[in-house]
C-alpha cells in the first residue's frame, strides 16, 4: 500500500509540535527552592544573631562571679519596677546592705577568701527572699535588693533579719575562724518613686545604720572589758 502523498487541504495549517510544561518545570521548582533555602539560611543567622546580642546584654548586666544582676542591670530592673509601681499602683521595697568587715578578709588571706565569703553571703540571703525579688551586687561588698508587696514595717524586719542571718555566718582561713556581717538601710518604693533618688536614701540609710552597729559593737566592748574589770576587783 502506497503511502499517501496528499498535500493539506487549503486554508488548514499544519498542526506545530507543542511542548510541554513539564520540560520547564524542573528549572522552575529548582530556583524556587533555592530562594526557600536562602531564606531559611539567613533566618537561622538572624536568629543565631539575635541570641548572641541577648547574651552580650546579660552578660554586660550580670556579676560573673556571683551570678547575680550588676549595678547596671539592677538599675534597669528597678526602673522598670517603678514604672510597674507607677502604673498599677503597687508596692516594694528597695534594700541596700553592705558586708562588714570583708577588707580584713582580704588583706590577710587574699582575695579568694574574701569571693568565698561573697558567695556565701549570695546564698543566704536567697535563701531570705523570693524567687520574684531581685539580688544584685552594686559593686565591692555592696548589694541591693528589689523586694516586691511589702510595707515599711515588714520591709525594717526584713532588714533585720538579713543583718543576722549574715551576722551568723562564719568562715575558717588559715587556722583562724572570721566571722562576717552586714548593715542594711531601706527605702519604700510607691508611685512617688524615684530610682535614683531610692538609691541614694537607702544607701544613707545603710551608712547611719552602719555607725550605728559600730557604736553597738565598742558599747558591747566595753561593757564586757569594765564587766571583767569589776570581777577582777
Amino acid at each position: 500500500m502506497k503511502k499517501s502523498t496528499r498535500a493539506p487541504a487549503p486554508g488548514i495549517a499544519k498542526p506545530r509540535k507543542v511542548l510541554s510544561s513539564r520540560a520547564t518545570a524542573p528549572r522552575r521548582l529548582t530556583a524556587v527552592d533555592g530562594e526557600k533555602a536562602t531564606i531559611r539560611r539567613l533566618r537561622r543567622e538572624l536568629a543565631q544573631a539575635r541570641k548572641q546580642v541577648e547574651e552580650l546584654q546579660a552578660s554586660a548586666e550580670m556579676d560573673f562571679l556571683l551570678g547575680v544582676y550588676n549595678r547596671r542591670g539592677f538599675q534597669r530592673e528597678l526602673e522598670r519596677a517603678i514604672a510597674y509601681i507607677k502604673r498599677y499602683h503597687a508596692s516594694g521595697a528597695l534594700i541596700v546592705l553592705d558586708v562588714d568587715r570583708l577588707k580584713p578578709v582580704n588583706d590577710t588571706f587574699g582575695h579568694a577568701a574574701g569571693d568565698q565569703v561573697l558567695k556565701a553571703i549570695v546564698a543566704t540571703i536567697a535563701h531570705q527572699v523570693r524567687a520574684s525579688d531581685v539580688i544584685a551586687r552594686l559593686g565591692g561588698d555592696e548589694f541591693a535588693l528589689l523586694l516586691w508587696n511589702l510595707s515599711e514595717t515588714d520591709a525594717r524586719a526584713k532588714a533585720a533579719a538579713l543583718e543576722q542571718a549574715v551576722d551568723q555566718l562564719s568562715f575558717v582561713f588559715g587556722g583562724r575562724t572570721v566571722s562576717a556581717g552586714a548593715s542594711a538601710g531601706i527605702a519604700i518604693l510607691d508611685t512617688h518613686a524615684d530610682a535614683a533618688r531610692a538609691l541614694e536614701e537607702a544607701d544613707r540609710a545603710m551608712y547611719v545604720r552602719k555607725a550605728q552597729r559600730r557604736h553597738e559593737g565598742s558599747a558591747t566592748i566595753i561593757s564586757s572589758q569594765w564587766g571583767a574589770r569589776s570581777r577582777a576587783r
